[in-house]
């Protein structure tokens, strides 16, 4: 199909095996016409799931642009990379960014295990020239809709060097796909001094103040939420801890209200007159809005699904891997960094 956006979807990842990668699928082709999946998994499983739905489809034009992949073998969750890329060849998560390497898809979602995932993709696609490391980077809801933040566990320590790399990847993914015409970079720090910090941090800031970017220097924890910045950038291990954090605190908040709310009869009378407010407080920081972390700075696009997401959020993931094809994100990234550093 010509001009039509092709993304494989290892269909067997996440916590909730295959069922949930295929209703995602057949949301996602519902949503956008331009796109053609390719799910990648078990076929005789994936053909009786998709022929079942077909059935019980009240319009059924979507599933024409539905395709199936055969691989005979699955990364678990808890396998280590090095297993799964030496040893699971015909995995499901393998095969999917394989045909973005061959260029039969255009990039791959997937919801299974994040390290195997990126040693695969780092292996198989290779990281862009002028890249050292790849990053994991992902919405996080803030003030004024979201914030992006990078690197979110790809590399537990990086140079300020690649701190540097991060904030360039960092602000294409907000121009091309968030459409920041001007996206306001921030080093996470321990203070907003510039005599704080340790000097991997104090160097990487040397390094974008005499940068092209919109940088605005040094930024606290708090201003992930409420501060004037639109990308985020640490290293790996402090982006990880952050952001398992905020989901902590997100459930944390969730449950503190509803033990208030069913504390006695009056209390739950309350929730009742406060449904509509709590009902739009639910649907700002629905985490499924935000699924779809990008693996950037590899030579393809792949996006990588939080494993325990519904069909509603693995087809979140898929839609920004849409978008980031549309866009030319990889492409746009090498531009850049061959622009700051003068090549």
């Amino acid at each position: 199909m010509s001009g039509m956006i092709r993304i494989a979807v290892d269909a067997m990842s996440g916590d909730h095996g295959s069922a949930v990668a295929v209703d995602a699928a057949i949301e996602s082709l519902r949503r956008h016409e331009d796109i053609v999946l390719r799910l990648v998994g078990d076929s005789a499983s994936l053909e009786t799931q998709i022929a079942d739905r077909r059935k019980r489809a009240t319009a059924s034009g979507a599933f024409d642009r539905l395709e199936v992949v055969h691989a005979g073998e699955v990364v678990d969750m808890c396998e280590s990379p090095a297993r799964a890329l030496r040893q699971k060849k015909d995995s499901s998560m393998r095969v999917a960014v394989n045909l973005v390497q061959s260029g039969e898809a255009d990039a791959c979602v997937s919801a299974g295990n994040t390290g195997a995932l990126m040693a695969t993709a780092r292996f198989v696609l290779k990281t862009l020239s002028g890249i050292d490391r790849p990053a994991i980077i992902s919405p996080i809801p803030s003030r004024d809709g979201h914030t992006l933040m990078l690197d979110l566990g790809a590399s537990a320590e990086s140079t300020p060097e690649q701190l540097f790399q991060f904030a360039v990847m960092g602000a294409v993914l907000a121009q091309a796909v968030h459409g920041i015409e001007q996206p306001r970079v921030g080093l996470l720090n321990i203070g907003a001094e510039e005599i704080k910090g340790n000097q991997q941090i104090k160097d990487a800031g040397r390094l974008l103040a005499a940068s092209g970017l919109n940088y605005i220097g040094f930024v606290e924890g708090d201003d992930i939420y409420i501060g004037d910045v639109d990308v985020v950038v640490c290293d790996g291990f402090v982006g990880n801890v952050a952001l398992k954090t905020s989901e902590g605190l997100g459930k944390l908040i969730a449950q503190y209200l509803r033990e208030e709310f069913a504390r006695n009869w009056l209390t739950k009378a309350s929730a009742v007159l406060a449904m509509p407010v709590l009902r739009a407080f639910r649907d700002r920081v629905d985490p499924r809005q935000y699924n779809g972390a990008t693996l950037v700075g590899l030579q393809g696009t792949v996006v990588k699904s939080h494993g325990d997401a519904d069909a509603t959020a693995f087809a979140s993931a898929i839609g920004v891997a849409r978008l980031e094809v549309a866009q030319s994100v990889p492409r746009r990234i090498r531009e850049q960094l061959a622009h700051n550093l003068g090549e």
